[in-house]
């Protein structure tokens, strides 16, 4: 067996494996986080959510999809067939695909690259293009205004996004995830984690992937009142149910990017206390969690405050704090505090 492992076409097996295995990690998860997304928005509006289908409601997720699936697919009269079809598959895959560089334990990577922060980067940059193709596809007014929303506000937080991680870089020296929990490594537990030498860019990262993954406050793009739900009002069926995915997942990513940049990763908080993949997987649930919360209690934005915070409030903070990081990253203030590669990092 391990001799055919080390064949061309056991080499191809076992990575297709284990991207069937991330696969199904993400869509059963994907599964929880609408459920869990919807219990969390009905606890603080003192109602009960999802509980009849299956056991205190677990199975209403899948009852939904399932729903989606056998629906009729209706297609515009005036929309362009093929560009129509594509925008959702386009934004499922690229959301799906930048999880092949997440590690979720020391060695439990699919892709563990050099690179990998550009790859994801590459990825979620691209989904933009899902949005713009499916508003435009649908030669409606109202999903063409949205996608163009939508476009303007992702492309405005990515820039903030970018210029944070180039942060956790300059510490760390490296742009693979790996090195960037292994520099996190220390006896201190949860105080050797980024988010403390970076802790203002913590909540700045935060807020701009909500803005990222249009999730409210900064859901302009899909506000029902002002755009009638945005590039995806024409969508219905399985398309509507592969762009719902797509934004899921992207939000989910999310979770294990801060995870890893600025918690740990699979790092215990704790000294003394094992580390491991079950530390990731819970760090991401909590993130997740925090966003269910800012959906349930954060009324919206408009659009305007929406773009003025991104360019003339986070941008200026994420650039000074780039300069900043790198004079403390050269002189080594604090015995490298902001330069982990002097620790072994």
């Amino acid at each position: 067996m391990a001799d055919f492992l080390q064949t061309g076409l056991g080499i191809a097996l076992l990575v297709a494996l284990q991207s069937l295995a991330i696969v199904a990690f993400v869509m059963i998860s994907l599964l929880f986080l609408v459920y869990g997304d919807r219990k969390i928005w009905a606890a603080v509006q003192m109602r009960r959510g999802p509980n009849v289908v299956g056991p205190f409601g677990l199975l209403q997720s899948v009852a939904d999809a399932l729903k989606y699936v056998v629906k009729e697919i209706v297609v515009p009269a005036g929309a362009d067939r093929a560009v129509f079809f594509l925008a959702p598959i386009l934004s499922f895959v690229l959301a799906i695909l930048a999880w092949a560089v997440i590690p979720f334990d020391s060695g439990w990577v699919l892709a563990d690259i050099n690179v990998a922060i550009l790859f994801v980067f590459a990825a979620s940059s691209l989904e933009v293009y899902g949005v713009i193709m499916g508003g435009w596809a649908s030669n409606s007014k109202y999903p063409f205004l949205g996608s163009l929303r939508s476009a303007a506000q992702m492309i405005s937080y990515e820039v903030s996004l970018g210029l944070i991680i180039i942060g956790i870089i300059i510490s760390t020296g490296s742009m693979s995830f790996s090195a960037i929990v292994h520099a996190q490594s220390g006896n201190l537990g949860m105080l050797n984690w980024y988010w403390l030498p970076h802790f203002p860019m913590v909540f700045l990262f935060f807020i701009s992937a909500l803005a990222e993954t249009n999730r409210p406050p900064f859901d302009l793009p899909e506000a029902e009142s002002e755009l009638v739900a945005g590039f995806m009002v024409e969508y219905s069926s399985t398309p509507y149910l592969l762009f719902m995915a797509g934004e899921y997942i992207a939000i989910f990513l999310m979770c294990a990017l801060i995870s890893l940049l600025f918690f740990g990763g699979w790092l215990s908080p704790i000294p003394g206390l094992a580390d491991g993949w079950w530390w990731m997987v819970a760090k991401m649930w909590v993130f997740f969690f925090m966003f269910a919360m800012v959906k349930a209690i954060v009324p919206r934005y408009r659009y305007d405050q929406l773009m003025r915070i991104g360019w003339k409030v986070f941008l200026p903070m994420s650039l000074a704090w780039v300069v900043i990081v790198s004079f403390l990253a050269k002189y080594e203030v604090f015995g490298g505090f902001w330069a982990r590669w002097t620790m072994g990092g």
